[in-house]
């Protein structure tokens, strides 16, 4: 399957909402001295734009400009900063659809793509959603599809991505991007929501179709799986669980790429603020950096909760940017933020 992008910056350029200056917005809780190693005493949250409808999936491109999903409205939008970094910057819309292609109206909340990372190449990589595949954007701007089906069926809807050092993809696939997102929708051909990866996925030619008899299911007992991520060293995979178990899982990545001895890093179940676990990063210390109730928990590498980042809508995603990579920008509903930080995440190559 072979498609062309249908809309980048270059031709539309829309310019959304921007604050006119840079908003200190939000708040940071504090609940381990080690949280001062990270998040700087004077660290403020900035706005960097809003008037979205639900934001998700950034990722910054070295050319120095960031990609973030606007689900809802089926597109993937691009922010340039201001000199040096600097607010207000401008955004536009990098492309548009992103996830459902139907012609016919889509009748769910999210019709969108959802989260991104880049290959070895720069290559931008894609969870299709709604699209219902996993997707590679070529540097032609031509897509390639990197899976579709496990055993003849169709995925639910691919939510985030994370590729290792071999090249070798992993996703998740819970049924957010289906037209009810439960379990009982008629288009849902699966009767799990898994965690799966493509063995080598960054050596499929550009413009072939996927070879689905080699997608490994890796877990399939996380009803929600949504974020993922991987440590430094790759020796372990995070991956949360959004409902009705709120967690954070950890499992240990075995020589051939599949996962073993999976246990909960982290469980917020019992957290009063709104919110579940969705997006997660880690940093090069191997802090992990986890979207959740009422905003970004930030954890040591051995699972104790540091303190919580707070911008003023809930958070879905987060991702690094900057030149530097110590920038956090935070994907949260109607807006996108951003916290400058002490250390630098870990960025795809």
């Amino acid at each position: 399957m072979k498609t062309r992008i249908i809309a980048i910056s270059l031709l539309l350029g829309v310019l959304m909402t921007m604050p006119s200056r840079a908003q200190n917005v939000g708040s940071i809780q504090r609940l381990n001295p080690a949280l001062a190693k990270i998040v700087p005493a004077n660290a403020v949250i900035e706005k960097v734009a809003g008037g979205f409808k639900f934001t998700e999936g950034p990722i910054w491109l070295k050319p120095g400009y960031l990609l973030f999903a606007d689900i809802p409205n089926n597109r993937i939008m691009k922010w340039v900063p201001g000199p040096d970094g600097s607010l207000p910057g401008t955004v536009s819309v990098y492309m548009h659809p992103s996830g459902y292609l139907g012609k016919k109206p889509y009748t769910g909340p999210e019709s969108g793509s959802n989260g991104m990372t880049l290959d070895k190449e720069g290559r931008l990589t894609v969870a299709g959603h709604a699209r219902r595949c996993v997707y590679r954007v070529e540097k032609d701007g031509s897509i390639t599809v990197l899976a579709e089906r496990y055993h003849g069926k169709r995925l639910n809807s691919p939510n985030d991505l994370v590729y290792a050092s071999d090249g070798s993809l992993y996703f998740t696939d819970p049924p957010y991007g289906l037209p009810t997102q439960k379990e009982t929708d008629p288009l849902k051909e699966l009767p799990f929501a898994g965690v799966y990866r493509i063995p080598h996925a960054f050596d499929q030619k550009p413009g072939t179709p996927p070879n689905d008899a080699k997608l490994e299911l890796l877990v399939k007992d996380l009803l929600r799986p949504n974020g993922i991520a991987f440590s430094p060293d790759q020796k372990f995979l995070y991956v949360d669980n959004s409902e009705p178990q709120k967690l954070y899982m950890r499992y240990e990545v075995m020589p051939d790429g599949t996962l073993a001895h999976g246990k909960v890093f982290y469980d917020v179940t019992s957290s009063p603020d709104a919110g579940n676990p969705d997006g997660m990063k880690v940093d090069v210390e191997g802090n992990v950096y986890a979207t959740g109730p009422g905003g970004v928990w930030i954890f040591s590498p051995h699972g104790k909760h540091l303190g919580t980042i707070k911008p003023p809508e809930i958070p879905a995603n987060c991702n690094w940017g900057g030149a530097d990579g110590k920038t956090l920008y935070m994907t949260a509903r109607t807006g996108l933020y951003r916290i400058h930080l002490l250390i630098p995440g870990v960025r795809p190559d």
